[in-house]
C-alpha cells in the first residue's frame, strides 16, 4: 500500500499550483532572515539612516559588523567567541546523552520482554505532551537543592549558573521521550531472524545493540541528532533558567538576548551576532540533510 500512496502523493505535490504555493511560502518565510543578513553586512551609517530593503539602491557591503561582534568592544565586552564555545559545550553532550540512553531504552522496550513494557512505552509517549515550562521550576529546585533519601544523598546540589551539568541534565530529560519513541519505531521492525541468529551465535544484548541495531538505525539516529542539535542550540528558555548570568556557561542565544543597542547604528552589530548564532545550525543541517531525508523516507515506508 505504501507504493501507490507514495506515488499519488508525489503526483499531487508536483502540480504547478502546489509548486508555486511552496515557492511563495518559502520566499516569505526567508524574508526576515534575508533582512537580518543584509543588515549585518551594511555599513553603520547606512543601517542607521535607511532600511535593509534599500540595498538595491546603495549596494555597499562591509564585514565591520562581524569584526566588531567577534572582538571585545563597548557593546560586546567579551566578544561572541566564548559564548559560541559555550553553546558547543552545551549542545554536543545534550545530543549524545539522550541519543545513547534513548537507543538503549528503545532496544530494551522492543526486544527484551518484561512485564509492563507496553505500559512503560505508553508512559514515554505520553510524556511528549507535557509542556516544557511545567518542568522548569521543579528541575531548578531539584538541581539547586539536590535530592536525598534520609541522610543518603542521591543527587548532589548543583551550582545553577556555574556548571554545564544542569543544562545537560535538563536537555537530556526533555529529549528522552522523543528519542525513545522515534528509535523504538525503527528498532521494533528489525528482522527478527537477524537478531535470533546473533543470539544463536552467542552474542549478548550489548553486542547486538552495538553491532547490529545501531548500524541499522543510523538514519533515525542522525535525524534525531539534527533535530536535537538545532533545538538545543536555539534554546533560550532553558538557558536562561539554568545557565544564570555566568559567562562561563551562558550560550550565544542568552548572550544575544542580553545585548542592548545604544544607538541605531548598533543594529548592524546585533544583526551580525544573530547571523553568527544561526550559522552553525544551518551548517549542521546542510551537512546532515541527506541523512535526515533518508530517515523521513524510511519512516514513511515503514507505515
Amino acid at each position: 500500500m505504501s507504493g501507490p500512496v507514495a506515488l499519488a502523493a508525489r503526483r499531487r505535490l508536483s502540480r504547478p499550483v502546489v509548486t508555486v504555493c511552496i515557492v511563495v511560502v518559502s520566499v516569505a518565510w526567508s524574508i526576515p532572515t534575508m533582512g537580518l543578513l543584509v543588515t549585518s553586512l551594511r555599513p553603520r551609517t547606512l543601517a542607521q539612516s535607511s532600511g535593509w530593503w534599500t540595498i538595491l539602491a546603495d549596494p555597499r557591503l562591509t564585514l565591520d559588523n562581524y569584526r566588531a561582534a567577534l572582538t571585545p568592544g563597548s557593546m560586546t565586552p567579551d566578544g561572541a567567541l566564548p559564548y559560541l564555545l559555550n553553546s558547543v559545550a552545551i549542545t554536543v553532550p545534550a545530543v549524545v546523552l539522550p541519543l545513547a540512553l534513548g537507543c538503549m531504552a528503545a532496544y530494551a522496550l522492543a526486544w527484551i520482554p518484561f512485564r509492563g513494557s507496553t505500559a512503560v512505552l505508553l508512559v514515554v509517549v505520553g510524556l511528549q505532551v507535557v509542556p516544557l515550562q511545567m518542568a522548569l521550576l521543579p528541575l531548578a529546585r531539584l538541581f539547586g537543592q539536590g535530592w536525598s533519601i534520609g541522610a543518603v544523598p542521591i543527587l548532589p546540589s548543583m551550582d545553577l549558573g556555574g556548571s554545564y551539568l544542569p543544562l545537560w541534565a535538563a536537555h537530556t530529560v526533555f529529549a528522552l521521550p522523543l528519542a525513545i519513541y522515534l528509535l523504538h519505531g525503527f528498532i521494533s521492525i528489525m528482522p527478527r531472524d537477524v537478531l535470533q541468529a546473533a543470539r544463536i551465535d552467542g552474542a549478548g544484548h550489548l553486542r547486538i545493540l552495538t553491532g547490529i541495531v545501531i548500524p541499522m538505525c543510523l538514519p533515525a539516529m542522525g535525524a534525531f541528532a539534527v533535530l536535537q542539535f538545532i533545538w538545543v542550540w536555539n534554546d533560550l528558555l532553558v538557558a536562561l533558567t539554568f545557565a544564570g548570568t555566568s559567562p562561563r556557561v551562558v550560550p550565544i542565544t542568552a548572550y544575544l538576548a542580553s545585548v542592548k543597542a545604544t544607538s541605531a547604528g548598533d543594529l548592524g552589530r546585533i544583526a551580525a551576532l544573530g547571523c553568527i548564532a544561526i550559522l552553525i545550525p544551518v551548517l549542521v543541517f546542510a551537512i546532515w540533510q541527506r541523512t535526515f531525508a533518508r530517515a523521513l523516507v524510511a519512516g514513511s515506508v515503514k507505515g
